[in-house]
């Protein structure tokens, strides 16, 4: 009994003590501090060989961040070890609480806790939605140019994938094409999956173009998959708007996918949630994830996801102002030197579009140009789908110095292609 005793002491201490460092001092982040990432396994920069076919490439592709993931998220995981025991364990309240009031706090959105479940990534709950919700041979709509998993994922699994393709502007941007999202919609229908913001031309949607998709769909009898994965980094003082929350309307067909992975830096623990208000809806998708325990969370998830959801918010604060800045950079330099490559600027994220089509090169040449010459490993443009020839992703996600070098690189490669 006094061993006990005197671990729970000894557990509060560390909890008041950490409570206080964190809530009472203004800690300062250093973003520009390089971390080592070589050797550990990281898909990123260890599967470079793999799949670019060179080791000898700055990877500034996968959508994870080469920042240290925060402190207070790596104190909460270790102090779970510090229990000798890795037993079943129960969710804690704490979870679900942590975020209900993240949701409410940056978004204004009042979740009820039976709205809630665990996924484990979202888009492995994409796939969970395909199977639970649709039959194979039924269609799933999607948004090009959009996030691959999203075509990927719905064909590997016998359905079909319908286009709408966004619409670019003059001035680079996109909008949703509405008319023609009227005439592809048919019976066999089932699902739309929204991107929200989109990935990967960083747009946050409207709440006025949201509530226009969402009746459409509702009419047409379609449920929307919003993935809102990268909602917490708006930029520049822009806002995400949460689809179910554009009107009654959308909050009944709605299934929507977060998760802190790309706000925190900790992709690799696969925590994700979702929210789905209506009762009917829930119990189709939630009683299929149940039936097999896909919705329980192993004990670091909850520990790491609370942590982030409680005490993260000074860290994203300071996150944003540099990837601002790390936008700024790259805008400037290609004004400066490569006005041939038009970055269009993110409203979210860290990723961003390139529009590289003044090169004048075919897609393949335009990436064999970035890996052969420039020796960067970006994201190939049409692998999004229709609308993506010509452009690359570029992940700003790492320290300045990083992206200037990587820049320079490209620069310079550019200066070659246009003498010879």
């Amino acid at each position: 009994m006094a061993l006990i005793q005197a671990r729970t002491m000894l557990t509060q201490a560390r909890t008041e003590t950490k409570t206080h460092i964190i809530y009472n001092m203004e800690k300062t982040y250093d973003f520009d501090r390089g971390v080592e990432r070589h050797g550990s396994d990281c898909y990123k920069w260890d599967g470079l060989q793999r799949e670019f076919g060179s080791a000898d490439l700055t990877a500034l592709w996968v959508a994870d961040m080469d920042f240290a993931t925060p402190p207070f998220i790596l104190d909460a995981m270790r102090e779970r070890l510090d229990h000798p025991v890795l037993g079943y364990e129960l969710t804690p309240d704490r979870f679900w609480q942590s975020i209900q009031d993240w949701q409410q706090e940056r978004h204004g959105w009042t979740v009820e806790r039976e709205w809630l479940t665990f996924v484990p990534g979202v888009v492995r709950g994409i796939g969970m939605a395909i199977q639970a919700l649709t039959k194979p041979g039924e269609k799933v709509i999607i948004q090009p140019p959009v996030y691959h998993p999203f075509r990927l994922v719905p064909q590997a699994m016998g359905r079909e994938v319908v286009m709408n393709p966004l619409r670019q502007q003059p001035d680079g941007t996109y909008r949703m094409d509405l008319e023609q999202l009227e005439q592809v919609i048919d019976k066999d229908c089932r699902l739309l999956i929204l991107c929200n913001p989109h990935n990967p031309a960083g747009i946050t949607w409207d709440a006025p173009t949201l509530a226009q998709l969402a009746e459409i769909c509702s009419r047409r009898g379609v449920t929307v998959i919003s993935d809102e994965i990268h909602g917490d980094l708006a930029l520049f003082g822009h806002r995400h708007t949460p689809f179910a929350t554009v009107s009654p309307t959308a909050r009944d067909i709605s299934i929507t996918f977060g998760a802190p992975s790309k706000t925190f830096n900790m992709a690799g623990l696969a925590c994700s949630w979702a929210i789905v208000p209506n009762a009917a809806l829930r119990q189709r998708f939630y009683g299929w994830m149940e039936a097999a325990e896909f919705n329980d969370p192993p004990m670091l998830i909850t520990s790491a996801c609370t942590a982030a959801l409680t005490q993260g918010e000074g860290w994203r604060k300071q996150l944003i102002s540099y990837l601002e800045d790390n936008v700024r950079f790259v805008e400037d330099f290609c004004q400066r030197h490569i006005p041939a490559i038009r970055p269009l600027r993110p409203e979210a994220s860290f990723l961003v579009w390139l529009d590289c089509r003044q090169l004048g090169l075919t897609q393949p040449q335009l990436v064999d140009f970035f890996l052969q010459k420039a020796h960067l490993a970006l994201n190939d443009g049409s692998t999004f789908g229709p609308g993506g020839e010509g452009f690359m992703r570029l992940n700003i996600g790492c320290p300045r110095a990083t992206l200037q070098k990587a820049l320079e690189q490209l620069a310079e490669a550019v200066k070659t292609l246009q003498n010879g």
